[in-house]
């Protein structure tokens, strides 16, 4: 009697569940937690020695906290739940059976924005003891983005890399260039550097064109928004397409590499 063929819809599913459940085993929820009641406590701090505007000292400081610590924490579980995915040969496994190699990839990813959404909307409830609510979604979408594009980014290094220093390296290179392009471009405009005649001229041309390429990071989860106490409607909405452009190339270039790399 043949065995009943599994469906390629589940087989995701199935795949999306056991990475949810090895976040929830690998004690990332505490980790988040423990993000989260540090970023209260920075902000109470904060508030308490600000002398005025202690609600718009507290929303930078927490805001700002929160970004990086999320951005840490989902790149930090996709990079080690990857290696170990490598380690116990469980992709080889999957892999094995009848089913196209996208399939391993495109469970591992689900399962990944699971977490990057859950952690985007811990951090976004969070926000609102400080910031008003318009602002607090607004910046909490765009977190979510963030972070989608951040494990889509940690699932191609460490396929390509194999190895969590370096593979991680990548990643948080990556991303702080990506947050730092627009001020990197801000001083290569500078007159001072401009003056440098030819040089400075192509400096500022591979300058412009590499920031082309990489995602406006900075326009991402902002904290003047939670300052201010709104969001212009045209960042949400930038935000929201490069996530649509680049999530899509991201994936794309790690199933790339997973075709090319198992046999």
């Amino acid at each position: 009697m043949p065995a009943p063929r599994t469906s390629l819809p589940s087989t995701v599913a199935a795949i999306a569940r056991v990475v949810v459940l090895e976040a929830l085993r690998g004690r990332v929820a505490w980790l988040v937690a423990a993000a989260l009641a540090v970023g209260l406590g920075l902000a109470a701090f904060s508030s308490r020695i600000a002398i005025t505007e202690t609600r718009e000292i507290a929303a930078a400081v927490l805001g700002a906290w929160l970004r990086l610590a999320a951005v840490f924490v989902v790149a930090l579980f996709v990079a080690t739940s990857v290696l170990r995915e490598q380690a116990d040969k469980g992709m080889e496994l999957v892999l094995a059976l009848p089913l196209p190699r996208g399939a391993w990839l495109a469970g591992r990813l689900a399962g990944y924005a699971v977490v990057a959404l859950a952690t985007a909307a811990a951090c976004g409830a969070l926000v609102t003891l400080h910031a008003p609510l318009a602002a607090a979604l607004a910046w909490g979408v765009t977190l979510a983005c963030e972070l989608l594009l951040v494990s889509a980014l940690a699932v191609l290094c460490l396929l390509t890399v194999s190895q969590a220093p370096a593979g991680l390296g990548a990643v948080f290179a990556f991303y702080a260039l990506a947050r730092s392009m627009d001020a990197i471009r801000l001083m290569a405009a500078n007159p001072l550097a401009a003056g440098e005649g030819a040089a400075g001229a192509w400096v500022g041309r591979v300058l412009e064109a590499i920031a082309f390429l990489l995602p406006d990071l900075h326009r991402f989860a902002r904290t003047e928004w939670l300052v201010a106490g709104h969001a212009a409607p045209g960042d949400v909405g930038w935000a929201l397409a490069q996530c649509a452009i680049y999530l899509p190339l991201l994936v794309a270039a790690a199933l790339f590499d997973l075709e090319r790399k198992v046999p």
